[in-house]
């Protein structure tokens, strides 16, 4: 019993932890005026230098995250960039067999997933700059009637959290080369496999802003701010 009341109040503070943001994200929404330290950029894929009058400029370009196309929980073939144009993306890898990393992995998505409630009683009220995206590395078993029983069982928001599947060598290039969260070579094959704890941010243009240990808490509060200040970032950009 002490243990079960140990576990309880152990998710219970994690859960209060990651609602801690919404208080921030009123706030500088008022002082939205004053400079912010945004999130870095990820992943240079060249450094551009110019010569102007005997000055010497240097300008890193970075990585451009390209489109995938994948079908959700519900069966839609999905393209990411242009379903999800102007969102803010946070995306992890998981498989439904997996008997350990991924339900804590899945679980944690699901605390941020909450922690983005506009109205905290109400399970449609999420913040909609931020789609949250769970693709899987086992696509020959995982079908999409699998997924949806898997994002059902963690109670996903379908709306705002899609478990997608396809074809494996196109998502395990988007995993390595894509989003880079796996450095170990592949090429897709059959006795290829990809596994990691990690959760990335993209912004609204598709630059990685952030990588994550999706099992660690302080990691995952750190996302949660991070996500907070690119959505003030893409209010900026429209005015």
């Amino acid at each position: 019993m002490a243990k079960k009341n140990s576990n309880k109040k152990f998710f219970k503070g994690l859960a209060v932890a990651f609602l801690l943001p919404l208080s921030f994200y009123l706030i500088a929404k008022v002082m939205s005026k004053d400079k912010i330290h945004l999130p870095n950029y990820y992943v240079a894929d060249r450094v551009d230098t110019t010569t102007d009058g005997g000055n010497v400029s240097t300008d890193t370009v970075f990585h451009k995250v390209a489109d995938i196309n994948l079908v959700n929980q519900f069966g839609k073939p999905i393209s990411i960039n242009n379903d999800l144009r102007g969102k803010i993306l946070v995306v992890d890898f998981f498989f439904v067999s997996c008997p350990s990393v991924c339900p804590r992995l899945t679980g944690n998505m699901g605390l941020l997933q909450k922690a983005f409630r506009r109205n905290p009683k109400m399970e449609s009220s999420l913040d909609t700059a931020v789609h949250f995206l769970s693709i899987t590395v086992n696509p020959e078993r995982d079908t999409f009637p699998a997924l949806r029983a898997y994002a059902d069982k963690h109670q996903a928001n379908h709306d705002h959290w899609w478990f997608l599947t396809g074809n494996k060598k196109d998502i395990y290039n988007y995993a390595r080369n894509e989003l880079r969260v796996y450095a170990t070579p592949g090429d897709g094959g059959a006795e290829d496999f990809v596994h990691t704890e990690k959760l990335v941010l993209l912004d609204q243009d598709r630059y990685i802003r952030g990588y994550y240990n999706g099992l660690d808490t302080a990691d995952l509060r750190k996302c949660a701010d991070d996500i907070v200040l690119l959505t003030l970032e893409k209010k900026r950009k429209k005015k």
